[in-house]
C-alpha cells in the first residue's frame, strides 16, 4: 500500500518510556511502526517536536521516519496540549498535500481530532487507536475534561476503524461510547521476543546487584495515581511481616501535572511504613534493559487502577516471570488467572500480599505460573499485530468512507 500517515501527538516513538508521558504507547507505535516498515509498508510518523534542537525528520530505518512538527512551545504540559492541537493539524497537513497518503492511523485522543480533520480533508481512511478512554478511567475515580470525553465520541463516531488491544476494550467502546461493533478490529499489541524472553534470574540478579535470595516485587512504569504505585508499597509492608528482607524495585519516572507529588507521596508513604531498606527506585530504563529487571524479579506487580492492555504484563510474561495484577482491563485477557499470574478483584494491598506470597510460597507453583506465562506469551508478536493492521489499511482504502453522523 502506499504510505501510511501515523498520528502520535502527544508522545513520540523515540522518546524514553517511563517517564513524563512516555509509557506503553511509545513503545506501541515505535514497535508497530517499525515492524509495518519491515513488511514493506512505508510509515511517517507524525509527532509534535517537544525540543526545539530535533531534526525535522528522523530516518528511523529503511520506510520508517519520525517528523517532528512544530506545534506550540515545546515545553508544554499534557493537560496544554489541547491548545496546539490545531497548529499540529495544520503542520502535518503541509507534509501530507505533497506525500503519497493510502491512510491515516491516530494514537489517543489527540491525534484522533487532527485525524478526523486530516480525513476529511485528504478524503483518506482514519484508523483511531485510543490506548485509554476518558469514561473507563473515570469510573475508578480519574476523571478526565469533558472536552476529552466529547472528542473520543466525536472520533469514534467518524474513524473508518477502531482498534481494541482485547475484548475488554472492544466492549467499553460500545457500551461507554456507542461504537459501531462492525467497525471494531481486535488487533492485540506484541511483544519483542528477542529481548523479552525467560533467562537465567542469577545472573540478572548479578547484572543489578541483587542478592540472589532476597525476594524481589517489581513495578515498572510511570509513577502516576491511575499505575497504582501506593497498593505495591503497602502490599510490601504486609509481605515484609513474614520476608523482612523482601525488596520492591520500582522502575519509573514523575508523570503528568502531578507526577512530581505523586513521586513525593510514595516516598512519604514508604518512610512512614518503615520500608526505607527494602525499597529501590530506579530511573527509567531503555526499554531493551528491562528484560533483565523482569527476569531477576520474583514477582511482578501491576496494580493499575485501569489499563486497556498492560503491556508490562505482557513482557514480564514473555520473561517467565508471574504477575499478581488488578482485574481490570486488557490485563484480564494476559493474566490466566492461577495458570500464568493471579489477578486481584480489589484495591486491598493484603489481597496483593496474599496472591505475591502464594508465588513465594511454592517454587513448584512459581515454576509451573512461568512455564506458562511465557508459552502464553509467545502468541503475542508484533509482526501479527502489523499484517492484520496492513490486511486493515488495504480493506479501508477500497471502501467507503464513514461519513459523519
Amino acid at each position: 500500500m502506499r504510505t501510511l500517515a501515523m498520528l502520535s501527538m502527544h508522545t513520540s516513538p523515540l522518546a524514553q518510556p517511563g517517564a513524563g508521558d512516555g509509557g506503553g504507547m511509545n513503545v506501541y507505535v515505535r514497535e508497530l511502526a517499525s515492524s509495518l516498515a519491515q513488511a514493506g509498508v512505508a510509515v511517517d510518523v507524525f509527532t509534535r517536536r517537544y525540543d526545539d534542537s530535533l531534526a525535522e525528520v528522523v530516518d528511523v530505518e529503511p520506510g520508517l521516519r519520525v517528523v517532528h512538527v512544530p506545534a506550540g512551545p515545546a515545553d508544554l504540559t499534557k493537560e496544554e496540549l489541547p491548545s496546539a492541537v490545531e497548529a499540529y493539524t495544520a503542520g502535518v497537513l503541509e507534509h501530507l498535500r505533497h506525500a503519497d497518503v493510502g491512510a491515516i492511523h491516530a494514537n489517543y485522543w489527540l491525534s484522533g481530532l487532527a485525524g478526523h480533520w486530516l480525513k476529511h480533508e485528504l478524503e483518506l481512511p482514519l484508523v483511531s487507536t485510543f490506548h485509554t478512554l476518558a469514561r473507563v478511567k473515570a469510573i475508578t475515580g480519574d476523571r478526565e475534561p469533558q472536552r476529552r470525553i466529547d472528542a473520543e465520541a466525536e472520533v469514534i463516531a467518524c474513524s473508518d476503524a477502531i482498534t481494541a488491544s482485547c475484548p475488554a476494550e472492544a466492549d467499553d467502546l460500545v457500551a461507554h461510547y456507542g461504537a459501531d461493533r462492525s467497525r471494531i478490529e481486535l488487533v492485540p499489541p506484541g511483544v519483542l521476543h528477542a529481548f523479552f524472553s525467560p533467562g537465567e534470574q542469577a545472573g540478572a540478579r548479578a547484572a543489578l546487584g541483587l542478592d540472589d535470595d532476597r525476594p524481589v516485587l517489581l513495578f515498572v512504569g510511570r509513577i502516576q495515581p491511575l499505575k497504582g504505585v501506593d497498593v505495591a508499597v503497602e502490599a510490601l509492608a504486609a509481605v515484609r511481616r513474614r520476608r523482612p528482607d523482601a525488596l520492591l524495585v520500582i522502575v519509573g519516572g514523575a508523570s503528568g501535572a502531578d507526577g512530581t507529588g505523586e513521586v513525593e507521596r510514595i516516598r512519604a508513604l514508604i518512610d512512614a511504613l518503615g520500608l526505607a531498606d527494602n525499597v529501590r527506585f530506579v530511573e527509567p530504563q531503555p526499554h531493551h534493559l528491562l528484560s533483565t529487571y523482569y527476569r531477576a524479579a520474583d514477582v511482578v506487580v501491576v496494580p493499575s487502577r485501569s489499563e486497556s492492555f498492560g503491556l508490562v504484563a505482557l513482557e514480564a510474561a514473555a520473561c517467565g516471570t508471574p504477575v499478581v495484577a488488578a482485574a481490570v482491563g486488557g490485563l484480564r485477557t494476559l493474566v490466566d488467572h492461577g495458570r500464568t499470574g493471579f489477578l486481584v478483584d480489589a484495591r486491598d494491598p493484603l489481597a496483593y500480599a496474599a496472591a505475591i506470597e502464594a508465588v513465594l510460597d511454592d517454587p513448584a507453583l512459581a515454576t509451573l505460573l512461568s512455564k506458562t506465562a511465557a508459552a502464553q506469551a509467545r502468541g503475542y508478536r508484533w509482526s501479527t499485530t502489523a499484517a492484520r493492521l496492513r490486511r486493515l489499511y488495504a480493506d479501508l482504502t477500497v471502501r467507503d468512507l464513514v461519513s459523519c453522523a
